[in-house]
């Protein structure tokens, strides 16, 4: 067993050792370890000894074998020695000599090493200017033109700098530099641009009136052209109206004579202009670009929007924020500034109702901004969208037409009214040809049209007032053909007798006949100037004319005539010349119903169509002034009566009528002749009302409470007085009574004053109550009140103090009639 581990160990020994002679030094560390971690080190160091002894033998050997070859080559080194030397000796003088000749050559060499150097340096230098001078020439480009504010090739340009040029040259440190400026830049660049989108859109502002004038001046030409074809085709049509529509075609051209057609869409081109066509009646910059064209001849061409506007601000500051990410930023603060500028373009002036301009600046500006917006609408993409314009519209289009109403309520002259609806309808056509819109604006015109007819009629009464103040009331003189045929073209008067007369002649009417009836049509023409471009059918122009024109007649002409008749001044002669006047005028009516057909084309017969209520007016006029006349003859009768001075207390009548009583009917005869033109019912009755009031207020005299007694003298001078009236009643004042008719109006005094002088008591008194009676228009009581002022008295001399002892049977007689007369009244009383 002990052998056995001996021969195990032995094996393990050579083994290390062959590990020893076979490894390299380096790693001999852990086979010699593992010799010392076992027991048996000392027998591995007499064997590691043994084993170099072995060695030591065979290199002795060898060594033998190669002693004399090396004996032999130490003899020939020897030799090589002194060679060597020589050798050494040589070189080292060549070594002298070539480093003293190459002294010079190393300097050049050492310049030239130096100048290699410095040319690596340059080409080096220059490659890494290669790379860095197109980063500087960009951003030196980039700080131009944000000098010069071109913003959006500025982004560009920062664009590029930042992704393609600074990335090759990003461990410079000035590149450091301009990567921590970049977003400084493109803020900067934010806040410039944003600066000139505030500077246009306060530019805009304050433009804006300018553009919508340009605006509304095209549109007012385009309806220029609409509104001669239309004359000319109304001449066509209607040659009855030539005279009227001539002078307006006459006015257009007068004062355009070179009508621009400017652009052929009104997007194109904006205007604004005043057309006010006129008759004979009474109706008669640098700001950011905003403004590169000024005010143009009226020959050249109207400029548009994008010709008059420099949008470029918005484009560039919407590119910029667009490609900086924050569109929708942008998007809501122009929208938000624009509605804002929206309220202040729509909040009108206090004093805008006062002039025509005023309106013509509140529409400019309102035009101005949706002209621009619509712009934007079609030159960029989502800035502004139809929603958001639809929006502003609504609101704009409330606001205006609420500040319409307001104001133009304050409206009194109709030719500003009318100035006020052309503008109006100009407006809406414009904004109707950029898409928006305008049915609200035209119904509102309706309601201003509802108010034009009131300052119309207004005016007209006016005008009205003037004509009747100052007519004379007298029929028109005329001396020859050329007036008379100057009056019959103003006023549709025919009569085959009084063109058979010679000159000098007269018309029945005075001047204001021909003169109201002007001024009819005038006022019709002038409603239908405000239904022009309103977009009604020829019916509701008709029934529009119609009913302003019954308002005229029936409310505004009537209370003239009316006021004229109620004068206090007016005399019975102005009176009688209203009623001729006013018949005249009546039959008038059908031509200007005939006028009103040819003017809108609408026949009478035409279902709904109003008829004009002219003749109800005249009749009204001309039976007021009837009325009036008989109340001024019952004046002037009352005048006459109050200069009646009767001795009631005479004993004889006089010889003849009295004074105050004849210079009566001297007047009745004078101002019954001046009734010749009037027609003949009413003469007659002013006749027939003159004889009544005569005799009632006869009656009222003779038994007035301020007589207390009479006379028979006294009674018989009155009863001349009414024989006086019964022959004027007889001799016919005014024809066309028929028999005594015109004497029944003194019937009741006839009977009366028969009944007393004649002192026929007992047939009255037996015949009272019978159809037949003779004395049937006597009434008790007036009798009786008769009877008392005759009664004797014996303080006082009445009637018959001088027969008191011849005549007692007659006072008794006296005495005996009143009390059956007391009786006959009380029998009627019950």
């Amino acid at each position: 067993m002990a052998e056995l581990e001996s021969l195990e160990t032995a094996a393990e020994h050579e083994r290390i050792l062959r590990e020893i002679e076979s490894t390299d030094t380096a790693c001999i560390g852990p086979t010699l370890r593992s010799v010392y971690d076992g027991e048996e080190h000392g027998r591995f160091m007499e064997k590691l000894e043994a084993r170099i002894r072995n060695h030591d033998r065979e290199i002795e050997k060898m060594c033998n074998f190669h002693y004399q070859g090396f004996v032999d080559s130490i003899t020939e080194l020897l030799k090589v020695r002194g060679e060597a030397q020589k050798l050494k000796n040589q070189v080292t003088d060549t070594n002298r000599k070539l480093q003293s000749e190459g002294k010079e050559l190393i300097i050049a060499m050492e310049e030239l090493k130096q100048c290699r150097l410095q040319q690596r340096n340059i080409s080096a230098t220059v490659d890494k200017l290669t790379l860095c001078l197109p980063v500087l020439e960009m951003y030196s480009k980039l700080r131009e033109q944000m000098k010069s504010k071109r913003h959006y090739p500025a982004l560009k340009t920062l664009e590029h700098l930042e992704h393609t040029y600074l990335p090759q040259v990003s461990h410079y440190r000035f590149c450091k530099v301009m990567v921590d400026n970049i977003p400084k830049l493109r803020e900067e660049i934010k806040e410039v641009s944003m600066s000139d989108l505030k500077d246009f859109l306060e530019s805009i502002r304050k433009h804006s009136d300018k553009i919508g004038e340009m605006a509304m001046k095209q549109d007012c030409r385009y309806n220029q052209w609409k509104i001669i074809a239309r004359i000319f085709f109304s001449l066509l049509l209607s040659p009855n109206i030539k005279a009227q529509q001539q002078r307006n075609l006459d006015n257009i051209v007068s004062q355009h004579p070179r009508i621009s057609g400017g652009k052929k869409s009104k997007k194109e081109g904006c205007a604004g202009s005043d057309l006010e066509v006129k008759n004979t009646s009474p109706m008669s910059e640098q700001d950011s670009g905003i403004l590169d064209v000024e005010d143009e001849e009226e020959d050249e061409e109207v400029p548009g929007a994008q010709e008059l506007v420099d949008f470029s601000p918005v484009y560039r500051c919407l590119h910029i924020y667009t490609v900086l990410g924050a569109r929708e930023t942008f998007e809501n603060y122009y929208r938000k500034q624009r509605r804002k500028q929206a309220r202040l373009v729509l909040q009108p002036p206090s004093n805008m109702h006062e002039t025509l301009d005023g309106y013509r600046r509140y529409f400019n500006q309102i035009v101005g901004f949706f002209v621009v917006e619509d712009h934007i609408l079609h030159t960029t993409q989502g800035l502004v969208n139809r929603a958001y314009i639809d929006e502003l519209w609504e609101m704009a289009l409330s606001k205006t037409i609420a500040a319409l109403r307001t104001h133009s309520s304050y409206c009194s002259d109709p030719s500003l009214v009318l100035d006020l609806k052309n503008l109006i309808v100009l407006f809406a056509d414009t904004l109707q040809g950029y898409g928006f819109p305008v049915n609200q604006l035209f119904d509102m015109l309706l309601e201003i049209q509802d108010q034009y007819s009131e300052t119309l009629l207004k005016k007209w009464s006016g005008v009205f007032r003037n004509i009747l103040d100052s007519d004379n009331y007298s029929p028109i003189p005329v001396t020859n053909e050329e007036i008379y045929k100057k009056i019959v073209g103003q006023f549709p008067f025919q009569d085959a007798e009084l063109e058979k007369q010679p000159f000098p002649k007269k018309f029945p009417f005075s001047e204001f006949v021909p003169k109201v009836y002007n001024q009819i049509k005038e006022f019709i023409y002038a409603c239908l100037k405000f239904s022009e471009d309103l977009h009604l059918s020829s019916t509701e122009v008709d029934d529009m004319i119609r009913k302003s024109t019954n308002l005229l007649l029936t409310r505004t002409l009537s209370n003239c005539l009316q006021n004229v008749i109620k004068r206090k001044n007016v005399g019975l002669t102005e009176l009688v010349q209203i009623i001729i006047n006013t018949t005249h005028l009546e039959k008038s009516c059908k031509f200007l119903e005939e006028f009103i057909t040819n003017i809108t084309n609408v026949l009478p017969e035409t279902v709904h169509t109003t008829k004009l209520y002219g003749t109800t007016t005249f009749k009204d006029a001309r039976h007021a002034a009837e009325e009036e006349i008989y109340t001024n003859l019952n004046q002037k009768i009352d005048q006459f009566l109050q200069l009646a001075d009767y001795d009631w207390m005479a004993l004889e009548p006089g010889s003849r009528a009295s004074d105050y009583l004849v210079d009566l009917i001297g007047f009745l005869r004078s101002t019954f002749a001046v009734f010749t033109h009037l027609p003949g019912k009413v003469a007659q009755t002013a006749c027939m009302s003159a004889c009544k009031h005569l005799s009632t207020s006869l009656m009222q005299l003779l038994l007035e409470a301020e007589v207390r007694q009479l006379t028979l003298g006294a009674l018989q001078q009155f009863n001349l007085d009414v024989e006086e009236c019964e022959q004027f009643a007889r001799s016919g004042p005014v024809p066309g009574f028929q028999g005594d008719t015109l004497q029944l109006a003194f019937i009741d005094l006839r009977q009366l004053l028969d009944l007393f002088i004649q002192w026929d008591w007992s047939t009255y008194l037996a015949d009272y109550g019978q159809p037949t009676c003779k004395y049937l228009r006597v009434n008790p009581t007036t009798a009786l009140v008769l009877l008392e002022k005759m009664r004797d008295t014996s303080r006082k001399n009445n009637v018959f103090a001088q027969f008191r002892k011849n005549e007692r049977d007659k006072q008794k007689l006296i005495d005996t009639v009143a009390k059956q007369l007391r009786s006959l009244i009380n029998s009627h009383h019950s």
